[in-house]
């Protein structure tokens, strides 16, 4: 049988005998995969297609979707990526991701290659900031709360018996938070996290007073969307009760959309073609399908759903403290995949580890490690007190106390500079509850190391200062004094766009949600309609 030519980069050539004693002749891919001529018959085909329609068809193995191979091989064919059903959806994602942590590696990873044998690469960002300073009016009132006080406060102008005192939340902090490194944002309660998480997702409450500087790539936050950039998640978990967990989870990734995806897409289809390059079924399955625009359910649903744990629950209702829902551990991994669900480059975590047991919070975050290396995301993530197996998965550290940093860089050297300070981390202690104890008062003592010399309590200001001392801290300071060089590579890695859809795209979806609620509590509305008439 002679070998059919199509112009691949294929090399070399083996018969097969399948079990109905039919010969299929194979060839090699660039990438090193052994292809059937069904497969690439197949693939010439839809090369055929316009490139619209290239983007929504993909090849599948159903025999291999419900688990029916047996021996009747492989039964590949083209199918519309926008029309798989919820089954289809479901089994393809669970055949995807059979164990969770090595098999997201693996199609991140296969993801990342089929980019980078195109010369196409993941867009990044770099947040910088500089001098950051937030303070809050505090009006204290010297009168008791009584009715006079309380309408006197309404009329602020006219004041004249209260005082204001400004807190600060944020001292002059400045540090940079580089793309492809897992960061872990470490400090007692009250030291000024969310509010730094904030401040940086452009998200601060208008009272507040902020100076200093903040930039995506060279570009200040009044010269694009941060909000659309970035995606920030908070401790608090607020979800419509009458939604089940995939819709909520779908209904938000309709409003965020999916970016700059489908051009990307298209990028890769084209230099494919001219490369002669046949991409692996499965992999540009799931890339297409979370590359098309206004679809009501998508794969990245599923996808989500697995990698943090939520296929158990995916079909019951939130709930609240009227109704039965799924548990806070898994309200709160429903708040961080709303988030992590659309297309953003810079992934800000305030606290996701609330109600999960150690086990889940170290899979969620070596899925989000796997991420950030992979993809080259930015991530900032907030943990109060994370387990020694979680501390390791992070590639920096900011460390914060009383609303200033006393540390930021590598995690390999934040043990180094306390000993450095004069404070030693006890072998069988973990280094998250070294760090919270070392700027205490009333512990810091007893990790004092230099025996030659009396113990003084070291304050945060003094930290700050011998950071500023430290090899690590040097090497920062030279980084933020030289001027982040602005191109158009990494403009496009932000969005300046107010909103991710159009107007009339993000009403239909609010209107759908809507009426969804509503056959949800049917009876009342009913009811309530009822009295209304009445």
């Amino acid at each position: 049988m002679e070998v059919r030519e199509v112009g691949r980069s294929s090399t070399s050539s083996s018969f097969q005998q399948n079990h109905a004693s039919s010969f299929r002749t194979t060839t090699s891919n660039s990438d090193g995969r052994e292809i059937d001529e069904e497969e690439e018959l197949a693939w010439a085909a839809i090369e055929k297609l316009p490139l619209s329609q290239q983007l929504r068809t993909s090849l599948l193995d159903r025999n291999s979707l419900y688990g029916t191979n047996g021996n009747k091989g492989k039964t590949i064919s083209a199918v519309d990526v926008t029309k798989l059903g919820a089954v289809e959806r479901h089994l393809f994602i669970n055949n995807l991701l059979k164990n969770i942590e090595d098999d997201n590696q693996r199609l991140l990873q296969k993801i990342r290659e089929r980019r980078d044998r195109v010369g196409l690469e993941f867009p990044t960002v770099e947040v910088r900031y500089k001098n950051l300073c937030v303070q809050a009016e505090y009006i204290a009132h010297e009168s008791p709360p009584t009715l006079w006080s309380a309408l006197k406060s309404i009329f602020s102008v006219i004041r004249l018996d209260s005082h204001a005192n400004n807190i600060k939340i944020l001292q002059d902090v400045q540090g940079i938070i580089k793309p492809s490194r897992m960061t872990l944002l470490l400090g007692p309660p009250g030291c000024g996290k969310t509010t730094l998480l904030q401040a940086i997702a452009g998200k601060l409450d208008q009272t507040l007073k902020v100076t200093g500087d903040i930039s995506y790539n060279g570009y200040k936050l009044n010269e694009f969307s941060p909000q659309k950039t970035s995606a920030y998640i908070s401790q608090y978990d607020v979800h419509t009760p009458e939604m089940t967990v995939r819709e909520i989870l779908d209904f938000s990734a309709c409003c965020q959309g999916i970016g700059s995806g489908s051009e990307i897409m298209m990028e890769i289809i084209r230099r494919e073609k001219q490369a002669g390059i046949i991409p692996e079924p499965d992999i540009d399955t799931y890339m297409k399908a979370t590359a098309v625009e206004g679809l009501k359910k998508t794969l990245r649903t599923e996808y989500i759903l697995k990698i943090l744990g939520l296929d158990i629950c995916a079909d019951i209702i939130v709930g609240d403290a009227m109704r039965t829902g799924i548990s806070g551990g898994q309200k709160r991994r429903l708040t961080t995949g709303e988030m992590i669900i659309g297309p953003a480059k810079v992934l800000l975590m305030d606290e996701i580890s609330t109600g999960l047991d150690s086990s889940s919070t170290f899979q969620i975050v070596t899925c989000l490690q796997q991420w950030t290396h992979i993809t080259g995301s930015t991530t900032l993530l907030s943990l109060l007190q994370p387990a020694p197996e979680v501390f390791d998965l992070f590639d920096d550290i900011i460390f914060m106390a009383d609303g200033k940093i006393a540390y930021q860089g590598p995690r390999d050297n934040i043990v180094e500079f306390f000993e450095h300070c004069g404070f030693s981390c006890p072998s069988k202690k973990g280094i998250a509850d070294f760090l919270q104890e070392v700027v205490s008062r009333e512990d810091q003592g007893q990790y004092w190391n230099r025996t030659n010399q009396a113990y003084s309590y070291v304050s945060v200001e003094d930290f700050g200062t011998a950071f500023k001392k430290f090899h690590v801290g040097h090497k920062l300071d030279e980084e933020l004094s030289l001027d982040f060089s602005r191109s158009n590579s990494y403009k496009n890695s932000l969005s300046f766009n107010i909103y991710s859809l159009r107007k009339w795209e993000v009403f239909k979806a609010c209107m759908a949600r809507e009426w969804l609620i509503m056959r949800r509590n049917s009876f009342a509305h009913v009811a309530k309609s009822a009295q209304v008439i009445k």
